[in-house]
């Protein structure tokens, strides 16, 4: 006995956060942008960075908005005390933070979001959201490299510059707690392995929604069509 399949499209799923993280220098902004970028070649809505706030002064290059929300101390304490972010964290000086919010209603969606942060922020998103997140360390491939890409991006004095090293030394004692890791010899072919774990990450089973329901059905046609 024969039968029609029926037509279906892609399983549903909750979104996922995928975390990008590294010390300064290492690439980590020129991937996040890079990644966005193409997964979105087709059009929007595939996966949206996460618009982080934070104390910081905005650099030229920065737009408001784009890259952060600019906040005062004041601000960003309120939101801190009411529980209003995800995570956030001191670095250099200054804080960052996520809202909750917009990325609660991303993952209930369906959609992916991407986050630019610290080892510090990415404890916390664990502690709270484990199951929805992929995480994944970058390092430089030598410290004169990273030097190197601090200098050319011409965005900092040069005392900032040796602080950010120096801190580079802590921050990459914490690649234990990612579930990736990944040194950014070249950028394309570090953007192709993001991009292929991050195609690798939707698939997993727990992530698909209507699965027993789309074995059930299939079942069911692969009785027809053996009849």
């Amino acid at each position: 006995m024969s039968s029609s399949v029926t037509s279906r499209s892609d399983l549903g799923r909750r979104g996922l956060i995928l975390i990008l993280s590294s010390p300064s220098g290492a690439g980590k902004t020129s991937i996040s942008r890079a990644v966005l970028e193409q997964e979105n070649a087709q059009g929007p809505g595939s996966i949206h960075l996460s618009v982080s706030v934070t104390t910081r002064p905005r650099r030229p290059s920065e737009v408001e908005g784009t890259h952060y929300q600019f906040l005062t101390s004041r601000q960003f304490e309120s939101l801190r005390d009411h529980d209003d972010l995800l995570e956030w964290a001191e670095v250099h000086g200054n804080f960052y933070g996520t809202p909750r919010e917009p990325v609660e209603a991303a993952l209930e969606a369906g959609q992916d979001v991407l986050f630019d942060i610290d080892w510090q922020g990415t404890r916390q998103v664990l502690e709270k959201m484990r199951s929805d997140v992929v995480a994944v360390f970058i390092l430089p491939p030598s410290a004169a490299e990273q030097r190197a890409r601090l200098d050319r991006r011409a965005e900092d004095h040069s005392d900032v510059i040796r602080k950010r090293l120096a801190n580079a030394r802590g921050e990459i004692t914490h690649w234990g707690e990612y579930d990736y890791i990944l040194v950014n010899r070249d950028l394309n072919e570090s953007v192709a392995r993001v991009r292929a774990i991050l195609n690798a990450e939707r698939c997993r089973r727990d992530r698909l929604s209507g699965l027993s329901d789309f074995i059930q059905t299939l079942d069911q046609e692969l009785t027809q069509e053996s009849s």
